[in-house]
């Protein structure tokens, strides 16, 4: 069990990465090294020692695209966190030295939303690195509420460190599939299997879906997630979306499968990837949007009429679902440790401009090293 510390050593956003809309004029971010005060924990809080935060796209976001943040900097960004108890307020001292991963959304519990199932979009939640003060999990340290904790048991040889990517990377794919209804025998395709959609893979898999397609266009990526989940491999690099339509349909001829019905999850969050995902929706069909993207995309939403179709938006994972997707990633359903790599923390600027630059095909976490 790790110490009280004095301070909170933490990487702050002092300002974000700005590009000037009419000049094109760009102002580098700032992350800066510094020290904040150990808080008073409040009732049903608990103070977390880092073990692995990981970087996440919605991370880039706020700092490379202008993304606002609900506490405007300085702030400590940071969603994907895992770590060790080291202080409980009285009313929850059992979390003592218990391991533990952060849910990147925590929710009030009391709203409306709470109350109907949709806490993973609470208009009070809690998000570290966004809503919570001055406080992520690019830091030593975290406070934060225990009741939304997820107890890590039996992670065998696992490192703690790693498993800071179920806070988001593995979760949010479980609240999608759990948005789509996906049930045993489901036909799906992921668009997009980076960071977060290699993780979509597999969950769909591992809840029963039939058949899996995983589209990219990053050979290399779907080479492995055949090897991890997916039935077929569609690379859409130099491809229209009725090119992709055309091999989608030869292979469901060829399988016997059915065209209506299908279960489209867009993880890449770029303009081409949600106008593939459209294109593809068709009679019956759901398409589940997890990848966040800044621009807009042109769609006759009559077209849903006549499919009788979905069109569905995903946020976060609700912290009752953390367990489960623990439980896939110990007993082996999900591969997760080829899909991650860790760094110091103090190497996050460097991170931060190559995660941005191109996804990483291991998602990065970092180790305070303060």
């Amino acid at each position: 069990m790790g110490k009280v510390p004095e301070k909170i050593w933490t990487w702050q956003m002092a300002s974000p990465f700005k590009k000037d809309r009419e000049t094109g004029e760009v102002t580098p971010g700032r992350l800066e090294k510094t020290q904040i005060d150990v808080p008073e924990l409040m009732p049903g809080e608990v103070l977390v020692e880092v073990a692995g935060c990981g970087i996440c796209h919605t991370d880039l976001g706020y700092y490379y695209q202008g993304v606002p943040t609900v506490n405007k900097p300085p702030l400590t960004l940071g969603h994907e966190i895992s770590g060790i108890v080291v202080a409980a307020a009285s009313d929850v001292e059992s979390w003592n030295g218990k391991e533990v991963i952060i849910p990147a959304v925590m929710p009030c519990r009391k709203c409306h939303l709470c109350k109907t199932g949709r806490g993973n979009r609470c208009l009070a939640q809690k998000m570290p690195g966004n809503s919570m003060g001055i406080y992520g999990g690019f830091s030593s340290h975290i406070p934060v509420p225990a009741i939304d904790l997820c107890e890590v048991r039996n992670r065998g040889s696992i490192p703690l460190e790693k498993l800071a990517v179920v806070a988001d990377a593995a979760t949010t794919p479980f609240q999608a599939a759990k948005r789509a209804d996906v049930q045993v025998g489901d036909n799906v395709i992921v668009i997009g299997v980076g960071g977060v959609g290699q993780y979509m893979v597999q969950v769909l898999k591992a809840l029963g879906a039939a058949t899996v397609v995983a589209v990219d266009i990053n050979q290399e990526r779907l080479d492995t997630m055949l090897k991890n989940g997916a039935d077929l491999a569609v690379n859409s690099m130099g491809k229209t979306p009725r090119d992709i339509s055309g091999e989608l349909k030869a292979y469901r001829k060829e399988n016997g499968l059915p065209s209506t019905g299908w279960k489209i999850f867009e993880v890449s969050g770029t303009k081409p990837g949600q106008e593939l995902g459209l294109a593809l929706l068709s009679f019956t069909g759901k398409m589940v949007v997890v990848g966040f993207g800044p621009h807009k995309v042109e769609y006759s939403i009559s077209r849903l009429m006549a499919f009788d179709a979905e069109l569905i938006g995903s946020w976060g994972c609700l912290p009752e679902y953390y367990p489960s997707v623990l439980s896939m990633i110990t007993s082996g359903k999900i591969n997760f440790e080829e899909f991650v790599q860790t760094r110091p923390m103090g190497t996050i600027q460097e991170s931060f401009d190559e995660a941005h630059k191109k996804s990483p095909d291991q998602r990065i976490v970092l180790i305070p090293d303060f």
